[in-house]
């Protein structure tokens, strides 16, 4: 029986970019997982920074009413009043309490609007994660378009691309 040879050569060239460029765009696929992973989670700390902040707005408004009913229930007990001496010492009471309730709203105020402050900062820092993670994907894509067309335009694009986005996430994890 006569041998049969299996020729393993597919006509291809070895070129020798090639490894450099799947070097690349490993690199880039890395740098995009960590950028990702960081916008998710300044996403996650915004929205919990926000719900915070809600919070606090709805606590202060609990306050504000409830500061406002005292003071309407004082003035009822004057207005209202017959004895004196039992009035005065309501009233007293009641304005103590609404007093103790404005203090409280203007210290809850100033919480919620400092936890604003800090929901608007990594909302900015989430941007910039978002637009870095764009960048580097189109790079990445650029750098993989080499294996198509064998043209050394797209990785030179794709690493400009990811070069970019690589510095806008940077600046968000420096900010």
């Amino acid at each position: 029986m006569a041998e049969i040879e299996i020729h393993h050569e597919h006509g291809h060239v070895e070129d020798p970019n090639s490894k450099r460029v799947g070097l690349m765009v490993g690199v880039i696929g890395v740098v995009l997982a960590v950028v990702t992973i960081a916008a998710h989670r300044e996403h996650t700390h915004a929205v919990l920074q926000r719900t915070e902040a809600n919070d606090l707005w709805a606590y202060y408004q609990a306050k504000k009413i409830r500061e406002h009913t005292s003071d309407v229930g004082a003035q009822l007990v004057l207005a209202l009043g017959t004895d004196a001496a039992k009035t005065t010492a309501a009233a007293s009471k009641l304005e103590a309490t609404r007093a103790k309730y404005g203090t409280d709203a203007e210290v809850i105020q100033a919480q919620a609007t400092a936890k604003e402050s800090e929901t608007g900062h990594a909302e900015h820092l989430a941007l910039r994660f978002d637009l870095g993670e764009g960048f580097l994907e189109l790079g990445l894509v650029l750098t993989s378009l080499y294996f198509l067309g064998r043209q050394r335009l797209f990785p030179v694009a794709g690493g400009a691309a990811a070069l970019l986005g690589a510095a806008v996430a940077a600046s968000a994890f420096v900010g």
